[in-house]
């Protein structure tokens, strides 16, 4: 089956993790910042807590996506993604549709089986072992599909009978995982997106071909899901940044500078100068893929933010 490319060039979208810290007035300067760049999305993730030390203020997802529905203007919001263990689809479908209408149809769910164990312990939330976890995933998207479509729902977990309003027009909803087989299954079933974190093409490919290949049995067409990506950029306008940038990272992580990049390069990673980066970008095209969110840890840095944007914009250009 060919691959589907929706789009002329691999859209840039921004991924922040508002678990490691920062402010509701950081999340929206870098919000703000994505925004004006042109980026087609914002996306933060949905944690409560990280295992270091200080502890940082986590933010909730769906409480500050709410904020930055009514404090930014064109840019879509995401969630990426809820796990199952934090709520009962019904309260995930009640805020997302919510989130959707605060800001006019520019909200993207995304809902996964939830992997971080320390943090539910510290919490006190129920970890099932990963077979049941998945099955509750699974439950939650027919759940959350039947709530969008005004049908009822039985299944093993969850049951939904009521007419859950408001409705949005649209909202797509994202499937995040790196499984070979099921989770390609389940995207192809019940997804407008899936989302694999950064990977070699080659890893990545052969995934997209056997969602293609499924949701064509399931009658849909080959474009039906975007395909992304989501991980870090390493991308330096000069050869002189980046080997600084290399050498400063590399000793805040205790590691050889070669080291580190051996690494990066192993995960396919974008990295370099524009002209180095671009053909991993490439690759990731050819191997289907449409949209990179480009992960941003620290959401106080914003000059820094900008400058990344920029040049992966630029890598992106060349990649095309």
């Amino acid at each position: 089956m060919p691959v589907s490319l929706r789009f002329p060039t691999v859209e840039l979208a921004l991924m922040t993790e508002p678990q490691f810290g920062g402010t509701y007035d950081q999340l929206l300067a870098a919000a703000k910042a994505a925004e004006k760049a042109g980026l087609v999305s914002f996306a933060r993730s949905d944690h409560i807590y990280w295992e270091r030390e200080p502890a940082a203020a986590a933010l909730d997802a769906f409480t500050s996506i709410g904020g930055l529905a009514r404090d930014t203007k064109d840019i879509r919001l995401c969630v990426m993604v809820t796990p199952v263990t934090f709520r009962h689809p019904s309260m995930i479908l009640k805020a997302a549709t919510t989130a959707s209408a605060m800001s006019d149809g520019r909200f993207d769910l995304g809902v996964g089986t939830g992997w971080n164990e320390f943090e539910h312990r510290a919490f006190g939330l129920d970890f099932p072992d990963w077979t049941e976890r998945f099955a509750r995933l699974e439950d939650a998207l027919r759940y959350i599909r039947a709530g969008l479509s005004g049908e009822s729902y039985t299944g093993t977990h969850y049951s939904i009978e009521a007419d859950s309003l408001p409705r949005p027009e649209r909202m797509p909803l994202i499937v995040g995982g790196s499984g070979k087989e099921r989770t390609p299954r389940l995207a192809a079933r019940y997804a407008d997106e899936y989302n694999h974190f950064i990977a070699l093409a080659s890893e990545i490919g052969p995934k997209v071909q056997l969602l293609r290949e499924a949701a064509a049995e399931l009658g849909r067409s080959n474009g039906d899901v975007l395909i992304s990506v989501m991980g870090p950029a390493h991308v330096r306008p000069s050869r002189e940044e980046y080997e600084q940038a290399l050498s400063t990272t590399a000793a805040s992580r205790g590691m050889q500078p070669s080291a580190l990049q051996e690494r990066w390069d192993s995960i396919g990673v974008p990295c370099g100068t524009p002209e180095d980066a671009a053909p991993v970008i490439s690759a990731l095209r050819q191997a289907g893929v449409d949209r990179y969110y480009l992960q941003w840890v620290d959401i106080t840095d914003t000059t820094g933010l900008e400058a990344n944007i920029a040049a992966m914009k630029e890598t992106i250009s060349l990649a095309s």
